[in-house]
């Protein structure tokens, strides 16, 4: 019934009970979900997960946030993308939000990165799963100066204005809703997806972080999509399950599913 398209079931809280998660997940009626890569050291793991259950999937990328760890160029993200488990690339792109006293300019490294992930899909023609924080004119004129409209993909756990929500689905890109949507300090969020055409909304909890209401402050996981599906149901005026079916079948449209 449900999908969840974004979650990182390697992390801690849910790697150690993963038997649990996915029980979790059947009682929910959650039928997939796609486990996010953050590093090129975790991705042994995340596709493992994926090699040994059927209802996960996987992505490869390196998180714009990750320092001092394997740098992949796009013929190294390109080779591991092959994997018959592995969906698309990412999560990838820009974040702003911890500079640490670094200017714009010294994160040229980070903006090297997502033009390598985004040459990366457009060559194995897989969607990019994008992260932006902080940073959303930077990362839309990237991804235009790249070409990414070529393969399209999804922003993830959206937090951004009706103006960004626009400018990427111009470019073809589907727009995530995480549970930050069912929080109380988020009207601005949910006048958002309200416009946001429900054929391009996708939901995903981002586990293990941001669960929504009534979970909020606790580990979030996969059977917890639900929820979020609920806010956007609410948010726009429908039914949960007419939610659910548009979200999932955008899932699978996106992904090749």
């Amino acid at each position: 019934m449900f999908v969840d398209s974004h979650c990182h079931l390697v992390f801690e809280g849910l790697s150690e009970r993963i038997d649990d998660v996915l029980a979790g997940m059947r009682a929910a009626q959650v039928d997939e979900a796609l486990c996010i890569c953050t590093t090129i050291e975790e991705f042994p793991r995340v596709r493992g997960l994926a090699e040994s259950h059927a209802t996960l999937w996987a992505t490869v990328g390196v998180h714009p946030d990750t320092e001092n760890l394997h740098e992949p160029d796009a013929d190294e993200l390109v080779a591991l993308a092959q994997h018959p488990r592995v969906l698309a690339i990412g999560e990838t792109g820009l974040d702003y939000y911890r500079l640490n006293g670094r200017t714009l300019a010294d994160m040229a490294w980070q903006r090297e990165r997502f033009r390598q992930h985004i040459r990366a899909a457009r060559r194995c023609g897989k969607p990019l799963v994008v992260h932006t924080r902080e940073a959303s004119a930077d990362t839309l004129a990237i991804l235009a100066e790249e070409g990414a409209s070529e393969v399209g993909g999804v922003f993830h756990c959206f937090t951004e204005t009706a103006e960004v929500a626009r400018a990427a689905l111009d470019m073809g890109f589907y727009i995530s809703f995480s549970g930050i949507l069912s929080f109380k300090n988020a009207q601005a969020l949910r006048d958002v997806a309200a416009w946001v055409p429900l054929e391009r909304c996708l939901i995903e909890p981002d586990s293990p972080y941001l669960a929504p209401v009534p979970y909020r402050g606790k580990t979030n996981e996969p059977a917890y999509v639900p929820y979020v599906a609920q806010a956007l149901a609410q948010a726009k005026g429908l039914t949960v399950d007419a939610v659910a079916e548009a979200t999932t079948r955008n899932y699978r449209q996106l992904f090749g599913r």
